[in-house]
C-alpha cells in the first residue's frame, strides 16, 4: 500500500502531494519525516516561490495520523515523545519563507488540520469538514504547540467544540469564520489553487517572507510546558483502551481513569 508524500515543481510552484488513498492519506511517521524534508529543502531552493499542498484520490486533504502505531505506546512518556516529534515534523512547514497554499478535498482530520493550519491559505471543496474528533475516538491529546496553533487560526470556541466535542466542522462555516478562503466544487479546486497562486506569486517575496516568520514566531512565543498533562493522557487507561478499539473497529468505553 503506497504511503508517501511527493514533491513536484513546476515553473516555481512547488506541488506536494500526500498519497496514502486506501487509508484517505492519513500521515505514517514515514510521511511526516519526508512532509519535513521536502520543507526544508524547499526552504534552500531559490527557484521555488509558491508551494501548494493536496491530498491524492480528490477524497481527503489528510485524514489524520496512522493509528497502528500508537500500539506500542507503554507509558505517557511515549505520547510526549510523539507529540514533540509532530511538532519538529510540522515546523519546516509553519516556518517554510514561502507562501503555502493548502487545497482541500474530502476532510481534513487530525494532523490533516494541523497541516492545512501550518499553511498560510486554505481552500477546500464545499463538502469539506474539519476537526479534530479524539474524544470520540482514541482519547489522546495534542501538544500545547499544536493547540495554541489551531486557537490561533481557529479561535479558542471552535477549537472547543472540536476537541471537547468531537464535531467535525463544515467548510461553510469556517469560510464565513475566515479559516478557509474560499470554497469550491471538486473540479475547480485545481484552478482555484493556481489562481491563488498567481496572486501570491506577483507580489513582494521578502515582504511575505518576513510577515509570515514573524506570525509564525509570535503565536510560539510563551508557550507553556504542558507535558505532564500530555503523559496523563497518554498514559491513561482510556487512551490504551481507545487505541485497541479503533484498532478492532469497536466503540470504545470511556472510564476515566
Amino acid at each position: 500500500m503506497t504511503a508517501q508524500v511527493l514533491c513536484e515543481i513546476d515553473d516555481g510552484i512547488a506541488h506536494v502531494t500526500f498519497d496514502h488513498v486506501a487509508a484517505r492519506n492519513a500521515m505514517t511517521v514515514g510521511m511526516y519525516q519526508s512532509l519535513k524534508n521536502i520543507c526544508q529543502d524547499l526552504a534552500q531552493n531559490p527557484q521555488v516561490r509558491l508551494a501548494i499542498f493536496r491530498g491524492a484520490g480528490g477524497k481527503s486533504f489528510v485524514s489524520g495520523s496512522d493509528i497502528a502505531q500508537f500500539s506500542d505506546f507503554k507509558t505517557g512518556a511515549d505520547g510526549i515523545g510523539y507529540e514533540e516529534g509532530i511538532d519538529d515534523y510540522l515546523s519546516p512547514l509553519a516556518t517554510l519563507p514561502i507562501p503555502t497554499i493548502a487545497a482541500i478535498d474530502g476532510m481534513a482530520v487530525g494532523g490533516g488540520l494541523a497541516i492545512a493550519s501550518c499553511c498560510d491559505f486554505r481552500i477546500a471543496t464545499h463538502d469539506a469538514r474539519f476537526g479534530v474528533p479524539i474524544a470520540k475516538t482514541l482519547g489522546n491529546c495534542l501538544s500545547a504547540g499544536n493547540v495554541a496553533w489551531l486557537v490561533a487560526h481557529l479561535g479558542v470556541n471552535i477549537v472547543k467544540r472540536m476537541l471537547l466535542l468531537a464535531e467535525m466542522v463544515p467548510a461553510a462555516e469556517l469560510q464565513q469564520q475566515g479559516y478557509l478562503l474560499s470554497t469550491h466544487q471538486p473540479e475547480e479546486l485545481t484552478q482555484a489553487s493556481l489562481d491563488l497562486a498567481g496572486r501570491l506569486m506577483k507580489l513582494a517575496p521578502i515582504t511575505q517572507k518576513v510577515s509570515k516568520l514573524t506570525l509564525a514566531r509570535l503565536m510560539k512565543s510563551n508557550l507553556p510546558d504542558c507535558s505532564d498533562l500530555i503523559a496523563e493522557c497518554y498514559g491513561s487507561a482510556d487512551f490504551h483502551h481507545g487505541v485497541a478499539a479503533f484498532l478492532e473497529g469497536k466503540p470504545p468505553t470511556w472510564s476515566g481513569k
